[in-house]
């Protein structure tokens, strides 16, 4: 992998259980093909490969991943272990389970007792005898259902030392309740960001009182969801860029960073630039006039943009 750069982590850090992560991380939904889960084009793999390694150079220690990433010719898994494996000791790689594709790329979602398969098949394409950090992914429809049985299944692989740590991704304050009544949770994965609506920034504040990293995915791409960024940003978040000399998605991330210290950052991207820009935005400081000027309702979400997952 050649040596890595020390650089220091201007957004500070947070622990997931007992790991210490820099708060800007990296999501590898987007290594995979310019349509994460339909018919685009495959990413360059080598340019990938390029990205992951550079993004442990500039200080990246938390991956998040899944399984399910992956296209016709590309597997985000595969490229990780690919490009980073030996990892290094500090390296923390967050993947999800629950929902599943199989080789047509066709969705299901796991029963408790398959729930063990797709964390095996998460430490075989890895290359890991265990998993560092587990979400469970919950389906759109379980969303105000429990979630016991699932979190039950993965909280005995736990036991068993599959996993080391335990989060929960797309979730509601009362899920979290019923998790933590089973088992540690040390992290929640939700969509948010600019535009968040009053549910969702409760949720983020119940994080911070317990001490649990809140994990905002789609923090750049908005309403835009698994299709990228937003197409038009408002002015304000265009104002703000302009202002700082900086890219719209850099104010974005910015602004989710300073939600609070237990907010971490997974922006994706296949770009060496773009991952520049993102490892920037930690260190870009809004004024508390600007933070206000971004914090407004959030806007409809068009029928069809919402996340598959």
């Amino acid at each position: 992998m050649g040596s890595r750069t020390n650089t220091p982590a201007p957004a500070g850090t947070w622990r997931l259980g007992d790991l210490t992560v820099n708060r800007v991380g990296f999501g590898a939904m987007r290594l995979t093909g310019t349509t994460p889960f339909g018919d685009g084009v495959p990413r360059d793999r080598d340019r990938s490969i390029g990205v992951l390694r550079r993004a442990v150079e500039l200080g990246v220690n938390h991956i998040d991943t899944a399984a399910f990433y992956f296209s016709a010719t590309r597997s985000a898994n595969e490229l990780i272990n690919r490009a980073l494996a030996p990892y290094p000791e500090e390296l923390v790689i967050t993947t999800k389970v629950w929902p599943g594709r199989d080789p047509s790329g066709a969705w299901w979602w796991a029963s408790p007792a398959q729930l063990r398969g797709q964390v095996e098949e998460n430490l075989r394409q890895l290359g890991r005898d265990h998993l560092d950090v587990v979400n469970l992914r919950v389906p759109p429809s379980e969303r105000t259902g429990s979630i016991g049985e699932h979190f039950g299944a993965l909280a005995e692989l736990r036991d068993a030392g599959l996993i080391r740590h335990l989060g929960i991704s797309n979730v509601t304050s009362e899920q979290l309740t019923e998790a933590r009544a089973i088992a540690p949770v040390v992290c929640v994965q939700n969509p948010y960001g600019i535009g968040a609506a009053s549910e969702e920034r409760a949720l983020l504040r119940l994080c911070g009182e317990l001490g649990i990293a809140f994990v905002p995915f789609f923090a750049i791409a908005g309403a835009g969801r698994e299709a990228g960024p937003v197409a038009a940003d408002s002015e304000a978040v265009c104002a703000v860029a302009r202002a700082h000399g900086v890219s719209t998605a850099q104010v974005r991330l910015a602004w989710t960073l300073q939600q609070g210290p237990h907010v971490l950052a997974i922006p994706g991207t296949s770009d060496p630039d773009h991952l520049a820009q993102n490892m920037a935005a930690g260190a870009l400081r809004l004024s508390e006039e600007e933070m206000a000027r971004l914090t407004s309702p959030r806007p409809a979400v068009a029928q069809g943009s919402r996340s598959k997952i």
